[in-house]
């Protein structure tokens, strides 16, 4: 049995994901697993050992050059990458349009979510079989019973990931027990305020922690810079890929962010995690492991500082 998944973006969307490799080997230990994802997220995928292949899609990177004949050749070249592939099953756990087309590129049978559960109702017509999922469940869950109705197995195994963080070399961070903060988001309305990061950071730092600052464009560069010069000790990150955030994260004491998908990572990881929310809620889509983790604020009730200090002091101890 060969099987594509489908899960494209975003980024805590993709980690979600993860755990229906876990199940999917638990039952069927002789199938071949791929795994067709943005290209800006393959490192995800690549993490976990029993995804054979990591099949990049570039739709973000396609859209913005549609008029261009080099675009259209690496969409023909990735159909076609699809279509000589044998499948017998491609799963879609996204629920898309655009994630329907693509699954409907690749051979075998299709499954996905009905149209009245769909993310897109209209993806539905791109599956040969189609479920309804509850969707008032968190999504690490609606994906794997997804998978459970589709490939006809028990919805109750145990959640596990499956990955580790690899070993990347880290020079610049000396081996020092660290803490990630993730302050970085994809929306303002979802950062904390930096007043509130300055007063974590101090204290991680008088429990002999480093706080460690990623970031990734220059506005989140600016932001950690701030926030890591008002606290003597404090690191900004260079910059990393995800295999190296992956090792960073692995490492941490503990990981504290606001609503992204490296927070996602970083429970995927084991990893002691703080999430905060301020403008989404936190029930479908919150942090979700097995190790240790909590979701703190709410829409319209950003979580304080003291909140997160306390929550964090039962992590460290």
């Amino acid at each position: 049995m060969r099987i594509l998944l489908v899960k494209t973006s975003s980024l805590g969307d993709v980690i979600h994901n993860l755990p229906v490799v876990s199940d999917l080997r638990r039952c069927f230990p002789e199938a071949r697993i791929d795994w067709c994802v943005e290209e800006a997220f393959a490192d995800i995928p690549r993490l976990h050992p029993e995804v054979s292949d990591v099949i990049p899609v570039a739709v973000r990177r396609w859209r913005k050059t549609l008029g261009q004949p080099a675009t259209w050749r690496e969409i023909g070249a990735f159909r076609q990458l699809l279509k000589r592939t044998p499948y017998t099953a491609v799963l879609d756990t996204q629920g898309l349009i655009k994630s329907g087309l693509i699954a409907r590129q690749a051979g075998g049978r299709h499954y996905g979510y009905a149209a009245v559960v769909a993310r897109e109702p209209l993806a539905a017509r791109f599956y040969d079989e189609t479920f309804v999922i509850p969707p008032n469940v968190h999504a690490v869950e609606r994906n794997r019973w997804l998978s459970a109705a589709a490939f006809n197995y028990p919805v109750d195994l145990p959640l596990d990931y499956g990955i580790a963080a690899p070993a990347v070399a880290l020079p610049w961070l000396a081996g020092n027990r660290h803490a990630v903060l993730l302050t970085a988001t994809s929306r303002d309305d979802k950062l904390w305020d930096e007043a509130n990061w300055i007063v974590v950071a101090e204290e991680l730092t008088r429990r002999g922690l480093t706080p460690v600052f990623p970031s990734g464009s220059i506005t989140e560069r600016q932001r950690a810079q701030r926030i890591a010069s008002a606290v003597p000790g404090a690191l900004v990150a260079p910059a990393m890929g995800l295999r190296e955030l992956a090792s960073l994260l692995g490492g941490a004491a503990l990981a504290i962010g606001v609503d992204t998908g490296l927070v996602h990572l970083a429970t995927a990881l084991a990893v002691p995690t703080i999430a905060l929310y301020i403008t989404t809620d936190p029930a479908l889509t919150g942090v979700y492991g097995t190790g240790s983790f909590r979701n703190l604020g709410s829409p319209g009730r950003a979580p304080t500082a003291s909140e997160v200090l306390a929550v964090a002091e039962q992590e460290l101890r």
